[in-house]
């Protein structure tokens, strides 16, 4: 029997929760973009772009609803901010948010959600050094997408944009992707162990 699906491909984390249906699907959606939300709340202030636990919670979303659901969520997020929730840090939303300095690091947490989602589907985060690998890649194209928007829109020079945007996150983006990566690798760890359990049983 086949299930009608947003999602298609290896399943990924949440799969093995719940089986996939648009309900569901749906579901997880909607939990993915109120996670970003919640840690966007986890801010400290630096200059143009804050300190937030945002990366953190894209690359989780990403790599357990996988490439579909997860850019999904993301877009949700994004979209939600924009039309007046206040879920970009601080409490922030609207439209000037997304066109102001943050803005390229919403817009790379979509990428970032897709590329550790799809890098899911093929197993990555199912190894401790795959899923750093996945999260490690994941932030650089955070900051790939973000870095330029932040230029243009802060009218920086190179200098500058590396200053604001990059040098201060560094040590950061690394300790948020070895979370994750722990995160996501106890979660696989859970679930096959309920697996093996539930197997014995039977």
């Amino acid at each position: 029997m086949t299930t009608v699906s947003l999602a298609f491909g290896r399943p990924t984390l949440v799969d093995r929760l719940l089986r996939r249906s648009v309900a569901t699907d749906l579901v997880f959606i909607a939990a993915g973009a109120a996670l970003v939300s919640i840690a966007a709340q986890i801010s400290v202030p630096i200059g143009p772009v804050p300190i937030t636990g945002q990366t953190l919670a894209a690359l989780i979303v990403g790599s357990s609803l996988g490439a579909v659901r997860g850019t999904l969520s993301m877009v949700l997020y994004a979209v939600i901010g924009a039309l007046g929730l206040p879920v970009f840090s601080d409490g922030s939303h609207g439209v000037g948010v997304i066109f102001g300095a943050t803005g390229g690091y919403i817009i790379g947490f979509t990428a970032a959600a897709a590329l550790t989602g799809w890098l899911a589907q093929r197993s990555w985060d199912h190894r401790i050094l795959g899923a750093l690998a996945s999260f490690g890649a994941g932030t650089v194209v955070t900051f790939a997408v973000g870095l330029p928007w932040l230029a243009v829109v802060g009218h920086y020079t190179l200098t500058e944009t590396l200053q604001y945007g990059l040098y201060p996150f560094i040590f950061g983006g690394i300790i948020k992707a070895v979370i994750a990566a722990g995160f996501v690798r106890l979660a696989w760890f859970g679930v096959n162990r309920a697996d093996s359990t539930e197997s014995r049983r039977l």
